[in-house]
């Protein structure tokens, strides 16, 4: 996948992976300082960070199973919730391939028997996985349709 420089890159690629997919999309666009979520300390009407750029985070879900949804921050990296599991820190250009895995039947999850747990294991490009925790609360039914 090519260099997403920009949110709205992102969110572009975002798009067309929730055409290949068959998932309707609603995007949320946050610009400025005082709108972005990492941003607090912004004061009121402060819309540009102090080396003068204007901050853009983007709030993406899809619709249909998994329920999937993308924070993208302005930091180049972007939270990712798959049926109430958060995997924070995805670099923004990996979200694609992150995607492509829960859409496209790759994800799965780990059953560990000692001390009991299960993570939510994404597959990445380069022989990478994206591993995470999963409360066991949060097990539902399409996270558990997928225990190996």
């Amino acid at each position: 996948m090519d260099h997403l420089p920009t949110t709205e890159a992102a969110v572009t690629a975002l798009r067309a992976l929730a055409e290949t997919y068959e998932r309707e999309i609603e995007v949320t666009h946050d610009i400025g300082a005082d709108q972005t979520s990492r941003r607090t300390a912004a004061g009121v009407g402060v819309t540009t960070d102090p080396d003068g750029s204007l901050p853009h985070e983007a709030y993406v879900e899809f619709g249909g199973l998994p329920r999937v949804s993308v924070r993208l921050y302005p930091e180049d990296d972007a939270l990712i919730d798959v049926e109430g599991v958060e995997c924070p820190d995805v670099a923004r250009d990996d979200v694609p391939a992150f995607l492509r895995s829960v859409f496209g039947g790759l994800a799965y999850v780990r059953a560990r028997r000692f001390p009991p747990g299960y993570f939510l294991m994404v597959p990445l490009p380069g022989d990478r996985t994206h591993k995470e925790l999963i409360p066991m609360i949060v097990l539902t039914p399409w996270l558990s349709s997928r225990v190996r």
